[in-house]
Parts: C-alpha cells; structure tokens; sequence
C-alpha cells in the first residue's frame, strides 16, 4: 500500500531513466542492500546510508533524483532527515517513505505530508519499479 502526493507519468511512473541516482537510507543493513540490489540491477546508480547524519552527506555527494528512506532509525528519524532534505532541496527531489508505520493516526499522518511517496513495508518490489519505472 501507498500514498502519493506527486503524480506519475503518463507511463505509470515517475520520470527516471537508467542511470537516474537514487538514495537508500535504513539502519537495516539488509533492507538497504536489497533494495540497492534491486534498483541497481534495474540502471539506477545507488548509494546506501544507514542513518540520517550519513544521508546528508551521502545524498549531498551523490545528488540523487530520489530518496527512499526508514521513518524509525536511531538519532536522527525518516521525518527529520526529510524536513531537512526540503529545506535544502525543496521539490527538486523526490522522497519516499519506507515504513511499517501506518498513516491513519492524525499524530502521525501529518509528518508524513513531506513525502512524495510512502510504502509500507513488506516493500512491494514489483510496485516500486512500477513507481520508478525507466523511460
């Protein structure tokens, strides 16, 4: 399941082609490997960070289209290290939440309007390329 603030393409997905540069971020070492696989195996060139402080500098070097980030990750959360991607990207990159969080808690649900995208997780793979398809 997902929610969406940025609409798709006419193609079903968002513009990004092979070789588009993408951001993992989870402290779940195997939850990151595999979605950079994944998207690595599709042309996207990845880069992983296992907290928010290493993602500043990561996505800050990189300079990726697109984020995918843990919302529950020790020191900084997904909800700081995306207000803090807006206030320095603004909508010039795409962010997607990874979360086992729900989204119908009002507490909640708010923090979640920075995002362009959540997934909860099990992370659908076939979903996600379909969100990323290639152009």
């Amino acid at each position: 399941m997902f929610t969406e603030r940025q609409p798709l393409s006419s193609s079903g997905g968002l513009a990004v082609s092979a070789g588009e540069r993408v951001v993992v971020v989870d402290d779940h070492a195997e939850l990151a490997g595999t979605l950079a696989e994944v998207l690595s195996l599709d042309g996207f060139d990845v880069r992983t960070a296992s907290d928010g402080d290493t993602a500043l500098t990561v996505i800050a070097e990189h300079k990726p289209l697109c984020v995918l980030t843990d919302i529950d990750m020790p020191g900084m959360s997904g909800f700081e290290l995306v207000r803090r991607l807006r206030d320095l990207y603004e909508s010039d990159i795409v962010l997607i939440a990874i979360t086992g969080w729900g989204t119908k808690d009002d507490r909640v649900a708010k923090e979640f309007d920075a995002f362009d995208y959540t997934l909860r997780k099990p992370i659908d793979l076939a979903f996600l390329r379909k969100l990323l398809r290639k152009s």
